[in-house]
């Protein structure tokens, strides 16, 4: 429900809110004050209301450049969330939230970007007509007024000059054209499918943003639209001088007859956007730094379905469950990070990641692994730890697809946790749903499972784990195979003793047995998959915790891995 959100996310809305609320004063603000103003009396003759859309955009636009880079310093993050380590979890969780904050601001500079352009356009058109204006009016006469000196109103000087000319010649008409290639570049090859099947291309485009901060800092400098200097309104104010400007004869006596003199709005792009590009160099810098301390790759497995696991060491290096690196191979491409889930847990003495063939970068790594062993730069490890699984006397844990990784950490520290009789492990059972089309490129997932259904059986624990496996996308082939080996003790899929189920869970026969099997517990539900799977588990939740305090509740937590 939304309240419940509201509680977990108060933080996030809270951000959220209070960006809605600047951008919105400032775009209301600045659009009065440039509609109302008197210095801009003259410039509105020329331009209308289309002056006021542009300054207001401005602003917002300088406004959210100035934001769009803090989400992405993830080893400042990394810092704000360890210094706050005595707020509550759920704060230091909304951090995770960064890259849809990054997204949301860049959706707003698309927009804003668009409504600047459009009334930039209607401003040359307007300056172009008043130009080319004969008639006498207001805008032809302010046209023609101080076209030697540097006291002008409109920036198109003659009747030859075109928008497209000014567009491509003009210091804000060309930082402005390639800002928002820029801008139009990096936005469309940062959606989902171009991210997850063509990485190095959304990481390559994406820097253009050194481009974009460049052009933008330079591009109001030659400051085209202006308004009427402060010694000017003191001699010649609009309000009493206007109506006299189209009427005027040569020998002019009284005190309105010297014309008005124009000034440009000073330049101020640069003083939103100075401290977030410092920071940005000091978090790039920091990252070059972590960057260069050795890891060493302790072992190297190659999995079915072409997936690579590494373990590795480093000095220093601590992980909790749950959390991501971000490695480099510099003999591969020097400039390339790429995130991974850690899939060791923290009681290892390595820390390992899985890493399937999906794309260019990972299939050279793959290859030149199978080779040699190359050098290895690793950054991280990032995230707020998942240490919300401990918490609960029973746990549900659903990963689909390649959202079973982190699982992977969680499932082997808890094991742990067990074993060591760990104060802080309140688990006593855990459910895990593990939902895929075909499981070849998690054998390696496989592997772990049935190691630690091995040791579980051992030491006399085999029920405290029961897991299912959901087989999505399957074929006759496979049909056949389990008809005819549906006896045997280990599944035929995976070789696990739990049976693979086909097809997708019923889930609300799943939850009434948990809820069947533990009337009076606590149950935690984490989902690390698909949005539409979490708003299905969201509703099972809901529906199968009992009103009564003193029995079973089901809390949904969602992971953003």
């Amino acid at each position: 429900t939304m309240g419940s959100w509201l509680v977990n996310h108060w933080f996030s809305a809270a951000v959220l809110a209070a960006w809605l609320g600047i951008n919105i004063f400032l775009f209301t603000y600045y659009f009065l004050f440039f509609d109302r103003d008197e210095r801009y009396f003259y410039t509105r003759a020329i331009l209308g209301s289309a002056l006021a859309w542009a300054r207001a955009s401005a602003k917002c636009l300088n406004f959210n450049s100035m934001l769009i880079l803090l989400p992405v310093c993830r080893n400042l993050l990394s810092f704000l969330r360890g210094t706050c380590s005595c707020c509550r979890r759920t704060l230091r969780k909304q951090l995770d939230h960064n890259l849809t904050f990054h997204k949301l601001v860049a959706y707003a500079l698309a927009l804003l970007t668009a409504v600047h352009t459009i009334a930039h356009l209607f401003n040359l058109e307007r300056y172009n007509q008043s130009q080319q204006a004969t008639d006498g009016s207001l805008p032809a006469v302010l046209s023609e007024m101080h076209l030697q000196g540097s006291k002008w109103l409109n920036p198109i000087h003659s009747n030859q000059t075109t928008v497209e000319y000014v567009a491509f010649t003009t210091i804000p008409g060309l930082t402005g054209v390639i800002i928002t290639l820029a801008l139009i570049l990096m936005v469309t090859s940062s959606t989902e499918f171009i991210r997850r099947n063509y990485f190095e291309l959304f990481w390559y485009t994406h820097h253009l943003f050194l481009v974009y901060f460049a052009g933008l800092v330079i591009h109001g400098i030659a400051g085209l639209v202006r308004g009427q200097t402060e010694q000017s309104m003191a001699e010649v104010h609009p309000y009493e001088c206007a109506e006299y400007l189209t009427q005027r004869d040569q020998n002019c006596t009284h005190s309105c007859c010297k014309d008005p003199e124009f000034g440009s709005i000073p330049a101020e792009s640069w003083k939103w956007v100075l401290a977030p590009i410092i920071l940005y160099v000091f978090e790039r810098i920091l990252r070059v730094w972590r960057a260069q301390q050795k890891v060493v790759v302790t072992k190297v497995a190659m999995h079915p379905a072409r997936v690579l696991e590494l373990q590795m060491q480093k000095k220093g290096f601590s992980m909790e469950v749950g959390q991501y690196i971000f490695v480099n191979c510099p003999s591969i491409s020097p400039l390339e990070w790429h995130p991974f889930t850690l899939t060791s847990a923290p009681e290892e003495d390595f820390f390992s990641i899985h890493i399937r063939a999906a794309g260019d970068w990972t299939e050279r790594l793959i290859d030149t692994f199978q080779l040699e062993t190359p050098r290895i730069e690793v950054d991280g490890p990032f995230g707020t730890a998942s240490e919300d699984v401990f918490q609960y006397e029973v746990a549900m844990l659903v990963g689909a697809g390649i959202g079973v990784t982190p699982f992977a950490s969680i499932l082997k520290s808890i094991w742990y946790k067990f074993q060591q009789a760990d104060q802080t492990l309140k688990t006593k059972k855990i459910y895990f749903y593990w939902l895929c089309r075909d499981t070849g490129a998690f054998a390696w997932f496989n592997d772990l499972l049935a190691s630690l259904e091995q040791k579980m059986a051992e030491s006399g624990k085999a029920d405290f784990l029961t897991y299912r496996l959901f087989l999505t996308g399957w074929d006759n082939s496979i049909a056949n195979n389990v008809a005819l080996h549906f006896d045997d003790a280990m599944d035929t899929v995976t070789g696990l003793r739990h049976k693979t189920i086909f097809g997708r869970p019923m889930w609300n026969m799943e939850f009434a047995a948990v809820a069947a099997a533990h009337p009076r517990s606590v149950v935690g539900v984490f989902l690390c998959g698909p949005e539409a799977l979490a708003k299905s588990l969201q509703k099972s939740c809901h529906q199968h915790s009992s009103l009564d305090p003193r029995k079973v509740k089901f809390y949904f937590n969602k992971e953003n891995f």
